[in-house]
């Protein structure tokens, strides 16, 4: 083996054991794992650290494959079909949240002394860098909490989906800003779209049917998906886009299909060993910091929460839906993002910013990271500290900031029974729904990996979602959180990947209030699912012996 190749692997070691340690200890005390990332880089850089990292381009060339799956993944999750039904009211404040938050940086910034000058685009760089929030971050907290479908949850989530299309917008211009002529950027927006549309045919009338023909073999869809972001990757890099445009588009263009969460839900372990590394990178080049530029790290973050406030709130008060819903949502999204690193970066790689930016977003990043984990741990007592001032100064009514609902036309399709698997007990289950309560139809969703079912269950009233079981953390993008009854109808013969025991377990993190049906082959396994925390245990064979009992009873009778 090479020297080159031993110190690659010495150094992503070095990188994975120092962002466990340090994010173990990130996680003791309550903070962002992602913190515990840069810090690791940080500990091996030779800029603050010990040097013991000697490779730095090789850490970053592992890196990039995570940045692309980061981005490939953002993509997945942004449906543009589910987009446009956010209503108008959701776009008005994507919009003002982006052009309030720009317009405040921007201006605090040039009374800094900051400016866009020849090839320096500081100032720009720096007022889209705050107005983004971190998706990693705010989601992870909130699924802690159980506040994502909460009205301010909704909320969060809708600005952050809209961030990224934000954030999508400016990594097309930023190979333009140089020479920024109309038609050089008009040229690279046709670019874009001349792609996202050709990408969209071909998963609507290809890469569909081939998801379809692989569905019953998960392995197969995701790497059907990874050679899909990497192709398309590869067209963007061909056309002088980024490769991260690329991977953004590759996963738009799947995500209206059933299949983007399963991908999600696998492709997450493999992102995460990637994301850990990019993270590290970072940390690699976190320069000594001077006292002046803590101190302006220290103002960056509590006036990111503040131009939140600033530039939520009202809008969302004005919305008619609640000032202090729009002060909580204003404290969820109180952090910068990890999407801004990735934008600095390659603007540092574009020639359009200084290291010395870079250096002080990355700082304020790590220091607003801290701030807004207590901000979101603690939102609704600190909303309604902040309500009760205003309250006294005159400012809002108690009356008009409680029980605020979104629109009726953002509500999701919630189905509080859910039924995991359509095979034999799945389908008797069904159609004896449809035809004794056709109603409660309306309440089931119906989780499987055969696409053929979707039209025959949809047109019956029930919902139809794509899931591999084996991967339970698919259940939670279909909405498990929000289930009353949870019904695996598959027993460990059939189940692949996965027991009913493992998968009872990973049901109660996920839905902790849901009762739990499960389907075993033999009795004696009915005792550790009850002890597990299962409400029922069916034995198919038990069921038979039951009913055919009662027949002969009922048919005796007869006789």
């Amino acid at each position: 083996m090479e020297h080159h190749d031993i110190s690659l692997l010495q150094d992503i070691a070095l990188g994975i054991i120092f962002a466990t340690v340090l994010s173990h200890i990130a996680r003791l005390l309550k903070q962002p794992l992602i913190l515990g990332y840069i810090l690791g880089g940080v500990i091996l850089g030779k800029e603050m650290g010990f040097g013991y990292v000697t490779s730095e381009a090789s850490i970053e060339l592992i890196s990039e494959i995570g940045l692309i799956l980061l981005l490939f993944i953002i993509g997945l999750e942004i449906n543009l079909t589910e987009l446009a039904k956010m209503g108008k009211s959701m776009f008005t404040l994507g919009i003002m949240q982006f052009l309030l938050c720009v317009s405040f940086s921007m201006g605090f910034f040039f009374l800094l002394g900051y400016r866009i000058e020849g090839n320096n685009f500081d100032l720009l760089y720096i007022g889209v860098a705050l107005s983004l929030s971190s998706t990693l971050i705010v989601v992870k907290l909130l699924q802690d909490k159980i506040e994502i479908s909460t009205v301010s949850g909704k909320l969060t989530i809708g600005v952050l989906v809209l961030q990224d299309i934000w954030a999508i917008l400016f990594m097309g211009l930023q190979p333009n800003l140089l020479s920024p002529e109309i038609w050089k950027i008009a040229q690279s927006i046709g670019i874009i779209i001349i792609i996202l549309v050709c990408a969209f045919v071909f998963s609507r009338f290809v890469l569909k049917y081939i998801y379809e023909a692989c569905a019953n073999r998960p392995e197969l869809v995701v790497l059907t998906s990874i050679s899909w972001c990497f192709i398309i990757c590869g067209i963007a890099a061909k056309v002088d886009l980024s490769k991260e445009m690329g991977a953004l588009i590759a996963g738009m263009s799947i995500a209206a299909y059933p299949y983007g969460t399963d991908v999600i839900s696998k492709l997450i372990g493999i992102r995460d060993f990637f994301v850990t590394l990019f993270f590290v990178s970072l940390g690699l080049k976190v320069q000594m910091p001077t006292l002046s530029m803590v101190g302006v790290a220290c103002v960056i973050a509590i006036f990111v929460v503040l131009i939140r406030l600033l530039s939520i709130a009202p809008v969302v008060f004005l919305s008619k839906r609640g000032m202090k819903n729009g002060i909580v949502t204003s404290l969820n999204l109180s952090q910068i993002s990890e999407f801004s690193l990735v934008i600095i970066a390659l603007g540092q790689g574009y020639g359009h910013v200084s290291a010395e930016v870079r250096s002080l977003i990355l700082n304020s990043m790590i220091l607003s990271s801290v701030l807004s984990t207590y901000l979101i741990i603690f939102n609704h007592e600190i909303a309604g500290f902040i309500m009760r001032i205003l309250i006294a100064l005159g400012l809002s009514e108690k009356n008009k900031d409680t029980n605020a609902n979104v629109e009726n036309n953002q509500e999701d399709d919630k189905r509080d029974i859910i039924l995991l698997g359509y095979f034999r007990i799945g389908q008797s289950l069904v159609n004896y729904v449809s035809d004794i309560s056709p109603d409660m139809a309306k309440r089931i969703l119906v989780v499987d990996y055969n696409p053929a079912n979707k039209n025959v269950l949809q047109d019956k009233g029930f919902r139809w979602e794509y899931a591999d079981l084996a991967h339970p953390d698919t259940l939670h993008h279909i909405g498990v959180h929000h289930a009353a009854i949870v019904i695996c109808s598959i027993s460990d013969v059939f189940l692949k990947g996965i027991t009913n025991q493992r998968l009872l377990e990973q049901l109660k993190k996920l839905a902790p209030e849901a009762k739990f049906i499960m389907t075993v082959d033999e009795m004696h396994q009915t005792k550790s699912l009850m002890q597990n925390g299962a409400y029922k245990v069916i034995v198919p064979g038990e069921i038979t012996g039951e009913f055919l009992f009662e027949l002969v009873v009922s048919t005796m009778r007869a006789l």
